[in-house]
């Protein structure tokens, strides 16, 4: 594993499985006894943005009238820009 000018390092995708860590997990890092551990925290994820997203992109889209929830994404564009 090769630990980048940033000092950032990819965590294997086996063991990011194995751990249950996914995006927006936290973890922390300390150093002990001439080892560096990550280990994941008791408290598991931060906020969940992707999941606020969808919630809200969900709630937005149900509070729109049917005509409306029938476009697409380039029909809708196309309508917000005149």
């Amino acid at each position: 594993m090769l630990v980048t000018d940033k000092g950032q390092i990819t965590i294997p995708k086996a063991v990011r499985i194995a751990a249950g860590v996914v995006p927006g997990t936290q973890v922390s890092v300390r150093f002990e006894a001439g080892k560096i551990i990550v280990e994941k925290l008791a408290n598991g994820r931060s906020t969940d943005r992707r999941g606020q997203m969808r919630q809200a992109a969900a709630k937005a889209h149900d509070g729109m009238s049917p005509e409306y929830q029938a476009l697409g994404a380039d029909e809708i564009m196309a309508f917000l820009r005149g």
